[in-house]
């Protein structure tokens, strides 16, 4: 942060990098100015658009009131509406802007982001460059879904979050399921790696092993055996296709159900 670049993180989805910016506004006190990407995301959405309905009534009103010939300036700081990006930057306190899933947009959308990442400023024709008010921390995440742009890199660090070690991840378990027995837990997350390893469409997140480690615990589960795993595998496995071959590669691993006694 102290290069004053922004920051891009990259890594699977459901490691934690959109909290890695929610830590940074807490931390530093910040405001978070989100912009969730998706297909389809543009300038009007991301960075401003006009407002058409108040310079048409700014219009007639003038008209009405004013000597004919004279000229009416609709083209002026009033009739913006800022979207997340202008907003970030025209923000008299500094912020935590957070461009969340930058893959799900195309070539043409980085190319608009690149005067905002290397000059911390936007510019709108008919107003001038708007330079950044405050030196906003800037993250944005992908989830690696397609290959950025060099230029987009070029303007970044770079930094790739993997899932966490096993033992990482099993505190991170019982920190949302405290109830939850130490084994059980750790069974928990040795299960979800071995999902991981499989070539799915979408692998569990680090949320998942925690809805799976809640749900057994609803359940009264003190243990995780084939029947256990094949009733609540859709916790952490969400495509019918991935279902089975979880089931065909994890779940015969698994043992069979004790004996009723």
């Amino acid at each position: 942060m102290r290069l004053d670049k922004p920051i891009l993180v990259e890594g699977p989805a459901g490691v934690g990098k959109t909290e890695l910016a929610k830590a940074l506004a807490r931390v530093g006190g910040r405001e978070l100015v989100r912009l969730q990407c998706y297909e389809g995301l543009d300038e009007a959405k991301a960075l401003y658009e006009w407002n058409y309905r108040k310079q048409l009534l700014h219009i007639q009103a003038a008209a009405a009131a004013a000597e004919e010939g004279s000229e009416t300036e609709v083209f002026e700081e009033e009739f913006l509406l800022t979207r997340p990006l202008l907003r970030a930057i025209a923000s008299p306190e500094p912020v935590v802007l957070l461009i969340d899933e930058i893959d799900k947009t195309d070539q043409e959308f980085e190319a608009m982001l690149l005067e905002l990442l290397s000059e911390f400023q936007v510019s709108i024709p008919e107003l001038g460059v708007y330079a950044a008010r405050t030196q906003p921390i800037v993250v944005l995440t992908s989830n690696n879904s397609r290959e950025l742009t060099e230029a987009l890199k070029r303007r970044c660090l770079y930094l790739w979050l993997d899932y966490p070690s096993a033992e990482r991840e099993i505190e991170i378990v019982r920190l949302h399921a405290p109830e939850l027995d130490e084994s059980l837990a750790r069974k928990v997350v040795e299960i979800v790696a071995m999902v991981r390893e499989l070539d799915l469409k979408k692998p569990p997140s680090i949320a998942e092993s925690i809805d799976w480690a809640r749900s057994l615990l609803l359940l009264g589960a003190d243990e995780i055996d084939r029947d256990t795993f094949r009733e609540t595998m859709s916790i952490i496995v969400k495509h019918r296709t991935d279902l089975e071959l979880v089931a065909e590669r994890v779940g015969l691993k698994l043992a069979a159900p004790s004996p009723a006694t």
